[in-house]
């Protein structure tokens, strides 16, 4: 077996269906405005060349094994915070490997190449994870019909 490798997802990728599907299947209730091909053409356009905004995904032998994002925005109700940790994903039968980990952490290097010194998230759950990874609740709030944790990693100087 090999190492896993994290890649930039790009739009014309074969695995962007695949990572289109595991966020709309996560997080798409949250979105009925969008169905599977919208939301498909949303993470798209969040492919970008470097920086805000970028998708990753954890490869192993060909096969995309999870995924996260660095987002300019993925909270309606708190735009003025930005850029966003977004996205991060990885399907039951790969957890317990440290991926979700190792895709933050690669975030939080892209965001730091790119004079980023401050990144947001929220979680519903996954406080404890983050918190070991460096990041500090920030602030509690209601948010499309769950408590949320808005958490803030501090980048600079690392």
């Amino acid at each position: 077996m090999q190492r896993v490798t994290l890649e930039r997802l790009d739009a014309g990728s074969p695995h962007l269906r695949t990572v289109a599907g595991w966020t709309f299947a996560a997080w798409g209730h949250q979105h009925p405005e969008h169905d599977s091909e919208s939301w498909c053409n949303a993470v798209a356009a969040y492919c970008g060349a470097a920086g805000v905004p970028s998708v990753f995904v954890a490869m192993r032998d060909g096969e995309p094994l999870g995924t996260a994002s660095l987002s300019p925005d993925d909270m309606s109700i708190r735009r003025e915070l930005s850029p966003w940790l977004a996205s991060v994903f990885v399907p039951e039968a790969s957890r317990g490997q440290g991926l979700a980990s190792t895709l933050v952490q690669r975030v939080e290097a892209e965001a730091r190449d790119h004079g980023i010194t401050r990144l947001y998230l929220y979680t519903p759950d996954q406080q404890a994870l983050y918190a070991r990874l460096g990041w500090r609740a920030y602030e509690d709030v209601d948010y499309l019909g769950e408590r949320v944790t808005i958490m803030v990693r501090e980048l600079g100087g690392e």
